[in-house]
């Protein structure tokens, strides 16, 4: 959350969807009011604007982030999703606008917090506990999550939603696709439908805390017994479709690690990097949201500690040894398997043209050169990302290229940048080619 005294305070969510919807309308007007004033003082210096450069100046991207942190829900979690585009759905501006959005969340204020808990846990809940802190200690788009005591001693994170959201879901999305099919943000013809229906089944899942129950309790199975992973556990008596009950972790953020030795920086980061692989491989199953905060560090153990299991995706099988497929045609350099693999998977089309195919496939033999190297990848001095970030770009403003890859794939990659970017802030040294050879 911001430091602004505003921020601390709170600001009541906007609830129902026509109030919702006259928000986002404030928002398209707002930004359509600055494309004409912009385009007549340009035009009145002698200057013939282009339609993209007005609508992303930097007015207009104040009033797109600070709309959508203001009205929380799906129409932020949209913009946090699309924040992680690589270039090749959105414009390389926008997705950099929208880069801001990643930790801009603020909480609701008390009372709209005691209306939301009186309807899920009914009048008198207060009595329940012991202590209960009305500040909460972590905000984002969909809820907000607070420390409490029970009367028979449990200390325990209530993850709240905020009132609304799940209601909003479809509008919110709806309205968002509104801005983004502004003239100049996407190229002519791209068809987002595909992208945008997948992310709405995807927010009402995270809306879902019934299912973000589920997917706590399958992912502590999974990890029992774990010497390097640690979640909190489920608390069912507590639990709503609405509230999520788990046990307080005592934690510190994963970025304190960046003045930990360089074992111990190397050691999370392999770990982290492994478990994206045994999701995606033995799991079926993957938590797509890498969000910094949702990693954090047992300082008495060394553990890390998942948060938050609301972005959990199934993976199918048959995807799943189709990306495998890929992992060994890229060890083994064979280019017509690569290419044959990523048509499958759809990184592009067969009516995608050869030169666009070209520049995906160059970019993904580049983003395999570390997984090729015998000797440990350095994350904190490799130039990798800025030439993957280049060719991002490069692809990105190819207005012609007009194939979108599956969400599924989309939301893997999410991940997986979200992977890259947190080794890269730990500078950790990683033998690649020895973590994925077992998923061979």
């Amino acid at each position: 959350m911001k430091d602004d005294s505003a921020d601390k305070r709170g600001a009541p969510v906007p609830s129902g969807r026509g109030v919702r919807l006259l928000h986002m309308g404030g928002i398209v007007a707002g930004i359509a009011g600055g494309v004409v004033s912009g385009g007549l003082r340009q035009l009145a210096q002698g200057q013939r604007p282009g339609l993209q450069d007005l609508l992303l100046t930097p007015s207009n991207a104040m009033r797109l982030t600070s709309g959508l942190a203001h009205m929380r829900g799906a129409a932020l979690k949209l913009g946090q999703m699309l924040s992680m585009d690589s270039g090749i759905v959105l414009s390389p501006q926008l997705t950099s606008i929208l880069a801001t959005l990643r930790d801009d969340a603020r909480p609701m204020p008390p009372d709209q917090l005691r209306d939301v808990l009186n309807g899920e846990w009914g009048t008198g809940w207060l009595a329940r506990f012991r202590r209960f802190d009305v500040r909460p200690f972590a905000a984002a788009s969909i809820g907000q999550v607070h420390r409490a005591e029970t009367r028979d001693g449990r200390v325990l994170a209530i993850k709240v939603q905020y009132p609304g959201v799940r209601a909003s879901i479809d509008s919110d999305v709806d309205n968002m696709a509104a801005i983004l099919r502004l003239p100049g943000l996407l190229p002519k013809g791209m068809d987002i439908s595909p992208l945008l229906s997948a992310a709405k089944s995807q927010l009402h899942e995270e809306a879902d805390y019934a299912a973000e129950a589920a997917h706590l309790r399958r992912f502590g199975d999974l990890l029992d017994g774990s010497t390097d992973f640690i979640l909190p556990r489920l608390q069912d008596d507590l639990s709503t479709g609405r509230v999520l009950a788990m046990t307080y972790v005592e934690s510190q953020a994963i970025d304190t690690l960046e003045s930990a030795p360089q074992p111990v920086r190397d050691r999370a980061a392999a770990n982290l990097i492994d478990l994206v692989l045994r999701e995606l491989f033995n799991f079926h199953a993957m938590q797509t949201d890498p969000n910094l905060a949702n990693y954090r560090v047992d300082p008495k153990t060394g553990r890390i500690v998942l948060l938050d299991f609301g972005a959990v995706r199934a993976v199918d099988p048959a995807l799943s040894q189709t990306f495998r497929t890929l992992l060994n045609a890229a060890l083994d350099r064979d280019a017509s398997a690569i290419h044959a693999a990523m048509l499958k998977i759809g990184y592009f089309g067969p009516a995608t043209a050869p030169q666009h195919q070209a520049l995906i496939l160059r970019m993904f033999d580049t983003a395999m050169e570390p997984l090729r190297q015998d000797t440990p990848f350095d994350f904190g001095r490799s130039d990798l990302l800025d030439r993957l970030r280049d060719m991002g770009l490069a692809i990105g403003t190819d207005r012609d290229l007009m194939h979108v890859p599956p969400a599924e794939t989309l939301f893997l990659h999410r991940k997986i940048g979200g992977m890259y970017l947190l080794a890269a802030r730990l500078r950790a040294r990683v033998d690649l080619r020895a973590l994925v050879t077992p998923y061979r």
